[in-house]
C-alpha cells in the first residue's frame, strides 16, 4: 500500500509514518495542501490521509480540487474538528471517511485497509485466486491452506498485482510502489524479486499465476476455470454413432 500523508503536525506525522511503515506501507509525507496536489499529479497512491487544518489551504479545498480534476484516490480525513458540519462537508466534497483526533492507531489502520479494499473492488479482506489466498489485512499468503512465507518486498509485489488484477504493471510501477521514488535501485531488481516470488509460489503449488508480458511488465493470470470450479463428477463418455447405411 502506498500512502500520501498530509499532516502539518510533525509529531503526529512521524507517529503515523512509523505505524504505517511497520504495517508494510510506503509513505510519502507533506505538510501542505498545494504540495499534496502536486504529488497527486505525478504519483499514484492507494489512499490519502488528510488533515483539514493545513498552513496553506484547507483540507476541504484539497478534496474539492482532487475530485474536480477527476482524481479518485480514496481520502481519509484526520481532523480535530468535532462538529458534524465538518464531517458532512468533507464527505459531500468527496472524502471517503472521516476520523476524529485523537484516534486509535489500530482503528485508523483498519479503516484504511477497508477503504483501499473497497476502492479496488474487494469487500472482504481475503482474496482468492484459484489455490492462492491473500489476506490484505494480515498480509498472509496461503496456498491450499498452507502459509507461504514471503519477504516484505515479495508480499508487496504480489499484493500490487492482485489489487491491479487484469492490468499489466511495468517494472517502473513496482519500483515506485516499493520505494516511493526514494533511493530506488536498478530496475532489474524487480525481475529478481518476481523470480524469487514465483519460485516460492510454485513450490507451494501455485505455479504460473504471475505472467510476463514481454516488453511491458507483469500481471496476474486468472486460474483456469477447472481449477476454480472442479466438476462434481466424471463426465459421461458417449460412444460415437455408427454411420447410417
Amino acid at each position: 500500500m502506498r500512502v500520501l500523508l498530509v499532516e502539518d503536525d510533525a509529531v503526529a506525522a512521524r507517529g503515523i509514518t512509523l505505524m504505517l511503515k511497520a504495517a508494510g506501507a510506503v509513505v510519502d509525507q507533506t505538510d501542505g495542501g498545494e504540495d499534496a496536489l502536486e504529488l497527486l499529479r505525478h504519483y499514484e497512491y492507494d489512499i490519502v490521509l488528510l488533515d483539514l487544518a493545513l498552513p496553506d489551504i484547507e483540507g476541504f479545498e484539497v478534496v474539492r480540487r482532487m475530485r474536480i480534476s477527476r482524481n479518485d484516490t480514496p481520502v481519509l480525513v484526520l481532523s480535530g474538528m468535532t462538529m458534524p458540519q465538518a464531517r458532512v462537508k468533507a464527505l459531500s466534497l468527496g472524502a471517503d471517511d472521516f476520523i476524529i483526533k485523537p484516534y486509535d492507531k489500530a482503528e485508523l489502520l483498519a479503516r484504511m485497509q477497508a477503504i483501499v479494499r473497497r476502492s479496488k473492488g474487494f469487500s472482504q479482506p481475503t482474496v482468492r485466486l484459484g489455490r492462492l489466498e491473500l489476506n490484505l489485512d494480515s498480509r498472509e499468503v496461503m496456498v491450499d491452506g498452507r502459509e507461504v512465507h514471503l519477504t516484505g518486498k515479495e508480499y508487496s509485489i504480489l499484493e500490487l498485482l492482485v489489487l491491479r488484477k487484469g492490468m499489466v504493471l511495468t517494472k517502473e510501477a513496482f519500483l515506485n510502489h516499493l520505494y516511493g521514488g526514494m533511493d530506488e535501485p536498478e530496475v532489474k531488481i524487480i525481475d529478481v524479486f518476481v523470480c524469487k516470488l514465483r519460485k516460492k509460489l510454485a513450490r507451494a503449488g501455485a505455479d504460473g499465476i504471475i505472467g510476463t508480458i514481454w516488453g511491458r511488465g507483469y500481471m496476474i493470470r486468472e486460474p483456469a476455470s477447472q481449477d476454480l470450479f472442479p466438476p462434481p463428477f466424471e463426465p459421461i463418455r458417449v460412444a460415437p454413432l455408427s454411420p447410417v447405411a
